[in-house]
């Protein structure tokens, strides 16, 4: 594979929200409904931004700062900061290069990242990419339970010899979202853009549905994942598992009773159920309901390093940054997800000697202010 073409972050583009305006203007309607677009009225979208917006912060003064840093650890590995890139899929269709643009950038800024089973690179190609970066960030594969088991079983088995180091099981989409932007541009995947590590699935056989019967509950979710599947998965993989899309503190306790080696509360960039609750929000929740017994992780509308120190404080162990890294492709290719991991880190750097907090165990819940 060739290696990425080398862009320029566009003049006055300092900010993520810079990225994601002068993103409207590179990205086709095609692709930015797909991107940018949410469930129904986007009301859980704009409130994943909102809810961090509304945490304030209570800092402290006259701490000493010197030799702070950024570093903790994730799963057994060290990590310069505690930033991920989170899946998504077809990246090309914001930029030629795609996945691995977007894998170079991650690695050269010590960022973790998570790899999308809709990729629309090969896996293969893409961790080769990085694997020999002793500095990189923890590598990842996001997992779609497919309902041919044997096809699950054969991609688990790539992600393993390719090098990934995680399985990340998303489990809040068995059905994809009423999502109106995407059926208003008659959303359509390029014709050089597909899911390539899923070539070879074959869809499943179609059956006459009874008078009476739904086409979603009585065809399409016939096959969808259950809590039994979890034990199938982890007898099938080496590798930690962790589970994405967990809003509710009963489904994080049955996770890390399962044995999963980490929770992403998420609701998929509000992309999936509309009014469902914002990240931020039942973070806490989640965190006291894991109790300790496995990392919690956190994604949904951080656009500023004050975020990041936010979801920290929070309780969780790192954050995942998804739609401003495919903006900063479409803008720049791999320059510019450097450039928007740079932001990030560089402003949580900024946040934390604002608030007193030399390293990651100085961010506690007294960071954040309580009225009253």
């Amino acid at each position: 594979m060739s290696q990425p073409s080398l862009g320029q972050v566009p003049p006055g583009v300092v900010t993520l929200a810079d990225h994601e305006a002068h993103a409207r203007q590179r990205l086709d309607d095609n692709a930015w409904a797909y991107f940018s677009g949410g469930a129904g009225d986007e009301i859980t979208r704009r409130a994943n931004r909102s809810a961090w917006d509304a945490i304030e912060l209570q800092p402290r003064v006259l701490r000493a700062l010197a030799g702070g840093h950024t570093r903790t650890a994730l799963l057994g590995r060290s990590l310069a900061h505690p930033i991920l890139v989170a899946p998504v899929a077809f990246q090309r269709m914001a930029h030629t290069d795609g996945e691995l643009a977007t894998a170079l950038a991650a690695s050269a800024l010590g960022a973790g990242l998570v790899l999308s089973t809709q990729a629309s690179l090969p896996m293969e190609a893409v961790a080769q990419a990085i694997l020999g970066d002793h500095d990189r960030g923890p590598l990842w594969f996001q997992l779609y339970l497919q309902h041919d088991r044997g096809f699950t079983r054969e991609l688990v088995q790539r992600v393993e010899r390719a090098g990934f180091e995680a399985l990340v099981l998303t489990v809040d989409a068995p059905t994809h979202g009423a999502r109106d932007r995407e059926r208003r541009a008659g959303f359509r995947l390029p014709p050089n853009v597909s899911a390539v590590n899923l070539a070879g699935l074959v869809a499943p056989a179609s059956t006459a549905l009874k008078p009476g019967q739904s086409e979603l509950f009585d065809r399409l979710l016939q096959t969808a994942p259950t809590w039994d599947d979890i034990a199938w998965l982890q007898a099938q993989t080496r590798l930690p598992i962790l589970l994405k899309g967990i809003l509710h503190e009963d489904d994080a306790r049955q996770a890390v009773g399962l044995g999963a080696a980490g929770v992403i509360v998420s609701n998929h960039g509000g992309r999936t159920l509309d009014t469902a609750v914002a990240t931020a929000r039942v973070l806490p929740r989640i965190v006291a309901a894991v109790a300790g017994a496995a990392p919690v992780l956190v994604d949904g509308g951080i656009r500023r390093g004050t975020d990041v120190l936010k979801a920290l404080a929070l309780g969780a162990s790192a954050v995942l940054v998804g739609r401003p890294v495919v903006y900063a492709l479409a803008n720049a290719g791999a320059v510019g997800v450097a450039h928007v991991l740079r932001l990030l880190r560089d402003e949580l750097e900024i946040a934390m000697a604002l608030c007193g907090c030399a390293t990651l165990a100085d961010i506690t819940p007294a960071v954040i202010f309580k009225a009253g």
